[in-house]
């Protein structure tokens, strides 16, 4: 009965496989940018949507075996694993793999430009401020797109103080606006 073993043919394949397919995924992903994970940082993404497809296959196909499944999932769950400790520890390689949040807007002014290679519309900006009770971006002092997608409008009267230094090193902090008009 093979519903358990059925040889080291598909393990080997799977152990080569993986890899591969697992770093192609966090490179089309960071390719594609954050909003593509949306609410999820990008490994929780990966390994979510991996693992689901490779409990299902497991289960329904004939031609993968428990065995083969069960190295499947601990091989990426190995490798998300090794990612974020890499990460932790490898500036370099956090650097090529982790989206860092961005200044969408600062002073009231949209950053136009982060907002075109985020692909975030000025509908959506304004969809944030609403959802903070605000009304105008004059009433804002910064949005920043976090690195799960999320906006977060700090408004003017939340703060009083130049900005914290963490905040200063954020891509498209102090800005220079464009001059566009509204709409």
């Amino acid at each position: 009965m093979t519903i358990f073993f059925d040889g080291w043919e598909g393990l080997a394949r799977i152990a080569i496989s993986a890899p591969i397919i697992y770093f192609a995924i966090v490179l089309f992903i960071r390719l594609s940018g954050k909003r593509s994970t949306s609410q999820m940082n990008n490994f929780d993404w990966i390994v979510t949507v991996a693992l689901g497809s490779l409990v299902g296959s497991g289960i329904i196909l004939k031609d993968i075996t428990v065995l083969e499944s069960l190295t499947s999932i601990g091989v990426l769950l190995l490798l998300q694993w090794a990612l974020t400790k890499t990460i932790y520890h490898n500036k370099h390689v956090a650097n090529l793999v982790k989206a860092e949040p961005v200044v969408l807007a600062s002073e009231g002014v949209m950053n136009r430009n982060a907002m075109r290679r985020e692909r975030v519309t000025e509908s959506e900006l304004m969809a944030a401020v609403r959802d903070n009770g605000l009304v105008s971006l004059d009433q804002v002092r910064w949005i920043i797109l976090e690195t799960d997608a999320t906006m977060n409008v700090i408004p003017t009267a939340d703060i009083d103080i130049d900005a914290p230094e963490y905040l200063q090193k954020l891509e498209g902090f102090g800005h220079q606006p464009q001059a566009h008009p509204p709409g």
